[in-house]
């Protein structure tokens, strides 16, 4: 309370509030002695350390340096000139491994948090980007919704790695319904599928007992053929034939996903990357859009084309989202046929016009929300959600361990799904690390699975 100094004969008026925020940041450094005996048999025996102290540094100390690096993107080096100049007696190495030791509980719960997303959630978009891990290039990969996020880095971007994902953190090969089912729509020779039904093992645990299993049904890969049968006067085309190993495995893979419940009615909303096409697709507009938008044009009637259509299809857009709100059978029957109207045109720019076709050979995908209005038009979110991503690839660089990896993906992914769960990141770090008062937050799969469920 501050008194002022009246002039004699003023009346008292009560108080008035003003508030001035503050931060008291200085190091809390505790030295403990502890007892120690001799027994008569020759042990030592030492006092046990106060309940919450676990190594040299304190809960809370591992709770800024996590999300300074985490939440904050400041790199191992600006954290250790910040600390030191606190007044923190910590070396480079020690903060490498309060960032990377002891942090399986925050990476299982971010796999949960996974689990519970593709059991649950209606609708997942997916988004990759660039990685940097062992000195070599990689692929991040976003999955997600707007009740969770998850990352998890991977050597390449294949189809093979995004359905090992989808398994969180399973690691088991299943031939069920859904593998069959994969496996034929991915062409894959009746031969090979019948064999691999009629087997009596049906459950592979690791990767090395399915290959044992592909390699006792003689199923092996095949390479590129030369074929000379087609072209005159001898000349070699190189044709494709499909490899059946990395058919089956994908379908063994997409087998493991659904034998665990996950993705049962799902759709994974993609920006038409090939290795997302599984499961029921959607595609984002806006990348479709872009495709006609980025043609290059070298005529007036190029131009007028190509603007023509953005707008045709512009128009269409704003109708899809104004048929989110409000479904019925007549609009939808109505949209479908606009859709038919717009990518049959022929513009006369061939480019354009076969660009339209493919488009147009992509209906059921873009189309998707007429079936499901809940699911978004674009992919903006899997955008918004991997800039972190690519921040700390900017920032720090990329990993040199798998701990360290796995780490920063957990935690880049525990941040994001509290954000959208309106939940303090720092209040979550310091219930789980046992901050002393901190608040209680429940477990983040089971606020996930709670959202989804309500949504």
């Amino acid at each position: 309370m501050l008194k002022a100094a009246p002039p004699p004969g003023s009346r008292f008026k009560g108080y008035e509030s003003f508030v001035v925020q503050n931060l008291v940041f200085r190091p809390h450094v505790t030295r403990y002695r502890r007892e120690r005996w001799r027994t008569p048999d020759g042990h030592t025996i030492t006092a046990a350390l106060p309940a919450g102290v676990d190594g040299h540094f304190g809960p809370e100390l591992r709770r800024f340096i996590l999300a300074q690096h985490h939440q904050g993107q400041v790199t191992v080096a600006r954290l250790l000139a910040q600390l030191r100049a606190i007044g923190i007696d910590v070396s480079k190495r020690q903060i490498m491994r309060l960032l990377i030791e002891g942090q399986e509980g925050f990476i299982d719960e971010a796999r949960d948090v996974l689990r519970a997303g593709l059991i649950d959630a209606a609708w997942i978009s997916v988004d990759d980007t660039g990685a940097r891990h062992k000195a070599a290039n990689g692929v991040c990969t976003q999955i997600g919704n707007d009740h969770f996020t998850w990352f998890g880095t991977t050597a390449s971007e294949s189809r093979l790695n995004f359905l090992d994902l989808l398994r969180a953190g399973h690691t088991d090969y299943v031939i069920n319904a859904a593998a069959l089912t994969y496996m034929r729509g991915r062409g894959l020779t009746g031969p090979v599928i019948g064999a691999l039904a009629e087997q009596v093992d049906t459950h592979f645990a690791t990767p090395m007992a399915w290959q044992a299993h592909l390699a006792r049904l003689g199923i092996t890969s095949r390479v590129l053929r030369v074929d000379t049968s087609r072209v005159p006067g001898g000349g070699a085309v190189l044709q494709l034939i499909q490899d059946p190993v990395r058919i089956a495995t994908e379908g063994a893979l997409w087998g493991s996903v659904k034998a665990h419940g996950f993705l049962p009615e799902t759709v994974i909303l993609s920006d038409d990357a090939g290795q997302f096409d599984v499961g029921r697709h959607a595609l984002c507009w806006v990348h479709a859009e872009r495709l006609v938008q980025r043609l290059d044009t070298f005529t007036a009637m190029h131009r007028t084309a190509q603007d023509h259509i953005r707008g045709l299809i512009w128009w269409f857009y704003s109708d899809l989202k104004a048929y989110r709100i409000d479904p019925t059978p007549r609009r939808r029957s109505e949209m479908r046929t606009r859709f038919d109207r717009i990518f049959r045109r022929c513009t006369g720019f061939t480019t354009l016009d076969r660009l339209l076709k493919r488009l147009h050979a992509n209906k059921d995908e873009l189309l998707m929300l007429l079936d499901r209005p809940e699911i978004p038009l674009h992919t903006n979110g899997s955008e918004n959600d991997i800039r972190c991503q690519v921040t700390k690839r900017k920032i720090s660089g990329g990993t040199r361990s798998n701990a360290g990896r796995d780490c920063r993906d957990a935690f880049l992914s525990l941040a994001k799904t509290c954000a959208k769960l309106h939940v303090s990141f720092w209040q979550y770090l310091g219930n789980r690390l046992a901050v002393p008062a901190s608040d209680d937050v429940p477990l983040l799969p089971e606020l996930v699975t709670s959202r989804c469920r309500a949504a």
